[in-house]
Formats: structure tokens, sequence, C-alpha cells
């Protein structure tokens, strides 16, 4: 068909605006479908329906952008102004105002100004709320008999808790493998705290670490997650976070009992060293077997002592002998069970009371009605100290020369300011200055 009929044809058929609304929107649809679109967002705007209207934007060009309610409550941060973003969504026509847009599906923070900007607006929200604050830790027991690890199976980070922990003080560790990065981690670190939680008491460990190694902030991300901080915060478990290097903090840090500066050092605050425990409790026995035996080796050279004054007492004084040294077999034999039984309760022995949270905290208590006693006696000495000053001060007044001199005094100075308290000094000198109690005149010998 020649162009010219081609046209012609086109032309000669008619179209509503709403028809020709509609193909534009299929045309759009058919040809782009669904596309990730990364750009500024800006003009962010929230229904009163639950929708939010906004637009993306880059150095030159904008595209409007709707999302829907049901998408909006899937989003796990605020849309504000200024954020980049990276949307998914469906290229579509909004026909009320011949424009193209995207119908938003997705909405993730893109790079790290980003996301840092999400992390402070989070923070600040649970810090409200008051999940990180420090009444809400809870001790970590000093002996745990079970120790349970939430972290990634591959890896170097669980190799180093093992290790650290088996040779530190060998105990039972629950390994809970889970995803430490991606769309999946925060989902299955939060089941894992939540599962611990619900074993069996003989079976439920004393302590949780979650660990990983370093990363960026995107790579470290699931640990700002507001489902694992509120799954870490409702935990019966003490918690121990290792996330990262040293230098590296996220919001798990926050509301964890304990934050460990490396997955290592995680594994050192969950136990102790074994082999100092062992030398303290041999140091212990030692001491005490050594202590008791010199005791009653004392009583008997007493005792012989005593028996060469009462030889005639000898077969009474044998008798008790005889005594002492049995109790010094049994001693010998009975103190290594006690104090093997001992050993065996230490274990299990709590040192929450020697815990230097509980000490600060009695030692605070201290301070402060210190504080108080000594905030009155300073009250009290000032009011002393005034009162003393008031009187000095008022007898001061009393007895200044100015009074004196409002009587009728005066007071009679040489030319070079010495005092002039006689006739005959006062005749030695050619000018003189006259001190009254309103002024001073200088006169001169005629």
């Amino acid at each position: 068909m020649p162009a010219d009929s081609f046209i012609n044809n086109q032309l000669s058929k008619e179209f509503s605006v709403s028809e020709i609304s509609i193909r534009i929107k299929e045309t759009l649809e058919n040809n782009f479908g669904y596309a990730r679109v990364r750009g500024e967002l800006s003009g962010v705007k929230i229904a009163a329906s639950g929708h939010a209207y906004f637009n993306l934007k880059d150095h030159s060009s904008i595209i409007g952008c709707t999302c829907w309610k049901h998408i909006l409550t899937k989003i796990k941060f605020a849309l504000n102004d200024g954020i980049e973003v990276v949307v998914l969504g469906k290229i579509t026509a909004y026909a009320g105002q011949s424009k193209y847009q995207i119908s938003v599906e997705m909405v993730e923070p893109a790079g790290a100004g980003a996301m840092m900007q999400i992390l402070k607006e989070r923070r600040a929200q649970l810090e409200k709320e008051g999940l990180f604050d420090q009444a809400r830790k809870k001790t970590i027991p000093f002996f745990p008999a079970k120790i349970g690890v939430i972290t990634s199976l591959t890896g170097a980070v669980i190799k180093d808790i093992i290790h650290r922990i088996a040779d530190r003080c060998p105990t039972n560790i629950i390994i809970w493998p889970v995803s430490v990065q991606g769309e999946n981690a925060p989902g299955e670190i939060t089941k894992a705290i939540d599962e611990f939680n619900k074993l069996p008491p003989n079976k439920i460990p004393d302590v949780l670490i979650i660990a990983r190694g370093g990363g960026s902030i995107e790579d470290l991300w699931a640990f700002n997650e507001e489902s694992v901080i509120r799954a870490v915060s409702a935990s019966m478990i003490p918690i121990i976070s290792a996330v990262g290097h040293e230098t590296d903090y996220t919001l798990i840090d926050l509301v964890a009992d304990v934050r460990a500066p490396t997955p290592t050092a995680a594994a050192e605050f969950a136990v102790p060293i074994i082999a100092n425990l062992q030398y303290t409790l041999n140091y212990a026995y030692n001491n005490l077997y050594n202590r008791i035996l010199g005791a009653i080796r004392l009583y008997s050279q007493n005792l012989l002592v005593s028996s060469s004054i009462l030889m005639y007492h000898k077969g009474y004084i044998e008798s008790y002998q005889q005594k002492i040294d049995e109790l010094e077999f049994r001693f010998k034999s009975g103190v290594p069970s006690l104090l093997s039984t001992k050993s065996t309760k230490l274990s299990g022995f709590s040192i929450n009371r020697l815990s230097p949270v509980n000490i600060f905290k009695y030692k605070a208590l201290q301070l402060m009605h210190l504080t108080n006693n000594l905030l009155a006696s300073s009250e009290k000495l000032t009011n002393i100290f005034e009162t003393t000053l008031s009187f000095n001060s008022s007898l001061l007044e009393s007895l200044s020369y100015h009074n004196v001199l409002k009587r009728g005094f005066a007071i009679v100075k040489s030319e070079g300011g010495n005092f002039l308290s006689s006739a005959a000094l006062a005749d030695r000198e050619n000018k003189m200055n006259i001190k009254f109690y309103d002024g001073q005149i200088s006169v001169k010998k005629l």
C-alpha cells in the first residue's frame, strides 16, 4: 500500500482521548514491562489512602512513581527526599495527566550514603523505644555449660570461635548455621534466635554468640534490620555480638548484652580460662591444707608440753594424743575428697554477686550518700562562715578610724606621709597634711 494511502487510512479513523490513552499505556507496558531504575527520591507524598507518590531524578531527567499501600508497608525504611534508591516496577501511563510513570513493586536503598541515612533514622527510633538501654542488658554467665553460636558454616569465623573455646575452656557448643548477608539473612538470624529461646530448659544454651567477619555496610546490613534487633532485645538468653572487625559497628552491637570487637574476642568473653581456675583451686587447696595441718601440729606440740607438766596424768594425755593423731589421719584422707566435692560445686557457682557491675552500683550508691553529706556539711559551714564574716565586718566598721574622724578628730601627716602624733614632731615640719573625715588640706608653717 502506498505511503499516502496508509496515512490517509489512519487519518480517516477517529480516536477518543481515552482510546489514545489506553493505546499509549498498552504500548509502554508491552515494550518495557518491569525495569530496575536508580535515582534520587524527590517530592515524596503520602496520601490519606496510604499510597505514596514521588519522583526519581538524576542529573538531567525525572520520572514519576506510584507506590501502592500494600507495597509501601513492606518497605523497611522511610521514603525521604534526597535518598538514592533502586526501584523495581512496571513502566505504565497515567491517563489522567497524560504522563508515563513507574508502578513500584520494590524499593531498596542505593549506596552507602542512603544506607547511613536509613541507619541513623532507625537507630533514633529504636533508641527512643529504649531497646538500647543499659538497664535491659543481661549478665553473661561466668561458666556456661552450653554455648549457642549463630553464624555461617563457611569462612574462618566459626573455626576461630570453636578453637578459642576449646583452648580456654572446652564446653558444649550448639551451632545454628545461617546466611550472614543477603536477602535471606535477617529472616534466618531472627528465626535462629527465636528457636534457641524455645528449646527445653535442659537444652537451652546459657549464652548466644552472633558472629560474622568484616565487610562493607552493605555486607553487614542484615545486622541492622529491625527484625533482628527486636529478636535480640526479646531474647531471654544473654547475647554476645561479634559482627565485623573492631571498627565495624551495627545496631545489633547496641542491643546485645555484650559487644565483642571480633569473633575470637566473643569466645573469650563467653568462657573463662580453665587453667587459671584450676591454678586458683589448687592454690586454695594447698593453702587450706597447710593451714589446718599447721594448726594440728601446733596443738600437738602444746599437748606434749602440757604432758611434761602433768606426767601423773600420762594415761589421760596419751588418750587425747591418740585422738589427735586419729583426727590428723582422718583429715589427710578426708579433706581431698571434701575439696573435690567443693570443686565440683564451684563449677556451677555463679559469680553474679562478684560482678563488677554490681560492685560498681554499690559504690555508686556510696558515692551518692557521701556527696549528699558533703553538700549538707558544706552548706552548714558556709552559713557559719557567712555569719562570722558579717559579725567581723560589723566589728571592723565600728573600730574604723573613719568613725573617729566624724566625731571631730583629724590625722596629721608630714609632707612625706609620716604620722605626726605630737606637737614636737609637728613643730619640725614646714608643711603638713591634715585629713578630716570628708577630705584633706595642706598647711604651711608661717
